[in-house]
């Protein structure tokens, strides 16, 4: 019998899958919980997202019912202050609902960032009403103090994934700050990441992706290592899977990446590819994600006169992206520390030849340098434009990696494996919390925070 067919046999659950962010083409937490839901669902068991703007955006499959389980969407609205086009907006009076979206606005007001806080605290009260509906409330990082109180406040047991802790962000963010002025802001919007701290220290159970991020876990959050698990993500290997029949783009490297985030090293690929391309003209560099106007990258694009070699492709469907990876020579990980990288597991999937950094996680996902991958150090690119020149150079080595590579994940890190160690850690907290307690009434004291 097969580990999926065993967890078909067990008793299916009702799943409570909260996302304060959900958009599935902006970070990992929306790719996870799109992926996640539906292998779960392929699993037997009923999932309810339940998330606000950006709205995920779920498998059609798996919310079509097809599944054996099946998976629904419950919009559990914010006021959505950061939307386009008018991000930080100031709502009209009659968009007020509740002291909630009073404390959303005077947060933003203020240079911090509401969400987590405010998610939790509707999430909290949505759940609250519906005490009985759910076997396990699966948090996605909003480690809002809206999750504390145990089954009592939230009617059943809580499992939370933290990808990485977001103090690594800070961190790296603060590293990239000019100025006094802009350091103060950056303390100030990470502000809720004290809030972050202080509910992961009294987690029950908490997931993560990686042995890298576990460990960062314990050591910023301080949460106690016997409450951590690491269950690995992965790729959607139906989707991205090798297509001879796509023809490679000479010299095509693609990566993905926010321009204006430190934390993905994207500035110092480009500076790779200024140096590549005295040695490799045709080498041209790909980017799915938003062109940054302004900062390090577009100075560096300025500076080497790399308009024409740089493209960024934004809002791409699915199809449109395999089809990119599938037709590049090289994909490539940049990043200065990934908690996990989606984006490595993916275009090894495709069989795509992988340079990666050894930053956080990554090595843990591309595996071995020269086996699965090249693989440099962070922040340096100098060696990444070594790596990429190799590759181009040789066909049979980008051959032979991407062969390794689409093994690796396959055997891995694949999302059905992740749902069924998920799925082993939401029984055991069930396990570990016994019968559900009756609800009892609260003091004033008591209240959430």
């Amino acid at each position: 019998m097969t580990a999926g067919a065993t967890h078909h046999a067990a008793q299916p659950l009702r799943i409570a899958l909260l996302t304060y962010k959900g958009n599935p083409f902006c970070g990992g937490q929306g790719v996870y919980v799109r992926h996640l839901s539906r292998e779960l669902a392929r699993l037997g068991h009923s999932v309810e997202v339940i998330g606000a703007q950006p709205y995920p955006v779920l498998d059609a499959e798996a919310l079509g019912g097809s599944l054996d389980g099946g998976v629904t969407l419950t919009e559990l609205a914010s006021l959505d202050l950061y939307r386009q086009p008018d991000p930080f907006r100031t709502p009209g009076w009659r968009e007020y609902r509740d002291w909630i979206d009073a404390l959303e606005v005077a947060t933003m007001w203020t240079g911090g960032f509401p969400e987590p806080l405010t998610f939790s605290l509707r999430a909290r009260r949505h759940l609250a009403a519906r005490r009985g509906e759910f076997d396990i409330v699966h948090d996605n990082q909003t480690l809002g103090y809206g999750l504390l109180g145990g089954t009592g406040a939230i009617g059943a047991p809580l499992v939370t994934t933290i990808h990485h802790p977001i103090t690594v962000d800070r961190r790296l963010d603060l590293d990239a700050a000019a100025g006094w002025k802009r350091r103060a802001s950056v303390r100030r919007w990470y502000g809720f990441t004290a809030m972050q701290k202080r509910v992961a220290r009294r987690l029950p159970a908490v997931l993560t992706v990686s042995g890298s991020s576990r460990q960062e876990i314990i050591d910023d959050l301080a949460v106690p290592e016997d409450r951590i698990h690491v269950v690995h993500i992965g790729a959607d290997t139906r989707l991205f899977s090798p297509d001879p029949s796509v023809p490679e783009v000479p010299g095509r490297i693609v990566t993905t990446s926010s321009a204006d985030v430190p934390l993905k090293g994207l500035v110092h690929l480009v500076d790779a590819l200024a140096k590549l391309r005295t040695e490799h003209p045709e080498a041209h560099l790909v980017v799915v994600g938003r062109r940054a106007d302004d900062g390090p990258v577009a100075a560096a694009i300025e500076r080497y006169g790399l308009a024409g070699a740089v493209e960024f492709v934004k809002g791409i469907s699915d199809a449109e992206l395999v089809g990119l990876v599938r037709g590049a020579q090289i994909a490539c990980v940049p990043s200065l520390y990934e908690g996990f990288s989606l984006p490595a597991a993916e275009a090894m999937a495709t069989g795509t030849p992988l340079v990666a950094t050894t930053g956080g996680a990554i090595p843990e996902v591309a595996g071995p340098d020269g086996e699965t991958c090249l693989a440099v150090p962070p922040g340096d690119a100098g060696a990444l434009a070594d790596a990429l020149g190799r590759l181009l150079d040789d066909a049979g080595l980008r051959r032979r990696l991407g062969a390794a590579g689409r093994e690796r994940v396959l055997s891995r890190f694949t999302w059905e494996q992740a749902a069924i160690g998920t799925v082993e850690r939401y029984r055991a907290a069930i396990e570990a919390q016994g019968p559900t307690p009756a609800p009892t009434l609260r003091t004033k004291a008591e209240a959430p925070c």
